[in-house]
């Protein structure tokens, strides 16, 4: 099980380190919508605590 989770591990790095070699611009615009992604969730959470107190 642990040598399953390595070899994932790996993988994924290889893949995530031939998208930015290969495509610096997708790459990037990836990462923006991830960071936006957790940025509306963070938004989402602090709206329904605040709502909560009221």
């Amino acid at each position: 099980m642990v040598q399953a989770k390595k070899i994932v591990l790996y993988v994924i790095f290889v893949f995530v380190a031939y998208t930015i070699i290969t495509s610096p611009e997708r790459a990037a615009d990836l990462v923006q919508v991830g960071f936006e992604g957790v940025s509306s969730a963070a938004q989402g959470v602090g709206d329904f605590m605040s709502e909560l107190v009221k």
